[in-house]
């Protein structure tokens, strides 16, 4: 069994934290997390995986173990995120891997695959959005906070961070909620209560309108360039809706689409069914 690592990277001085596992000469694959998230949400993918690719899983600026800096030394945008974590990538010597896209890290790996396509040998999105149908109700309260900044917008964004909504996400839409185990969430909440974050989460929330104005130039990716791309869904997210995963097709044809009866966190409740469809995808 091929060993799993835990390093630092020195990102121009940023400090990025991620998970490795590297069998000798295997592809790369680059896993990328969301909100509220760290690399940790793949504890149970990457051993499943680790014997066919090497596996890189940072940890996105401002979350898990990465740096934080404070908000008036960073900005905390998706674009300067995905500036981190493109350098991250040259930093740990990927010049060319497939990239694995959940929640926030689709528009981080969307971005990286805007500006360098051809480092981008295949996609797969798990619950990763980039079509306005994709998005559901239950982004309402956040088009709220981007329509109008007001103090009582981003206020009224706090419940977002919440003990209780943070395992809500976790288990909403799960047909047996016995299934999820409490260390996920847990850890989400521990670092989701550290001083600071939550000025950082709701700047997040405030900028990612600017993911949305960039569908288009995603989508002129995917049909420019036609990388092969996955999509695995759990079919019972609250936040990115089925259609989402479904309108990939309309721009890459051949785009594999697979739902699982489960929930935003799907590796949680489908890691071994995804780690097979994904060791299928790439196998071709």
């Amino acid at each position: 069994m091929t060993a799993i690592r835990y390093h630092h990277a020195d990102v121009d001085g940023f400090k990025v934290f991620y998970r490795e596992a590297r069998p000798e000469h295997a592809p790369k694959l680059l896993l990328l997390h969301g909100f509220p998230s760290s690399s940790h949400m793949f504890r149970d993918l990457i051993p499943k995986l680790a014997d066919r690719f090497h596996i890189v899983a940072p940890d996105l600026p401002g979350f898990g173990q990465s740096d934080m800096p404070a908000r008036d030394t960073f900005a905390y945008t998706f674009d300067h995120i995905a500036d981190v974590i493109g350098r991250f990538t040259e930093v740990i010597g990927f010049d060319r891997f497939a990239v694995y896209v959940f929640d926030y890290g689709a528009p981080t790996g969307f971005r990286l695959a805007l500006r360098h396509p051809e480092r981008i040998t295949a996609i797969i999105s798990q619950n990763g959005n980039a079509y306005e149908e994709g998005l559901s109700d239950g982004w309402n309260p956040i088009r709220a906070y981007w329509q109008d900044a007001s103090p009582a917008n981003r206020e009224a964004l706090r419940t977002l961070l919440a003990h209780e909504t943070t395992v809500w996400q976790y288990t909403h839409g799960v047909p047996d909620t016995a299934s999820i185990s409490p260390d996920g969430y847990s850890l989400d909440d521990f670092y989701l209560s550290r001083p600071g974050v939550d000025d950082v989460q709701l700047d997040l929330f405030r900028d990612y309108r600017n993911n949305v104005a960039l569908y288009p130039a995603f989508q002129d990716y995917f049909r420019t360039h036609r990388p092969p791309l996955l999509a695995v869904w759990g079919k019972n997210d609250p936040f990115f809706l089925p259609a989402g995963a479904e309108a990939f097709r309309r721009d890459i044809p051949d785009a594999v689409v697979r739902f699982f009866d489960t929930g935003h966190f799907a590796l949680e409740t489908h890691a071994s069914e995804i780690a097979d469809a994904i060791r299928e995808f790439l196998s071709r």
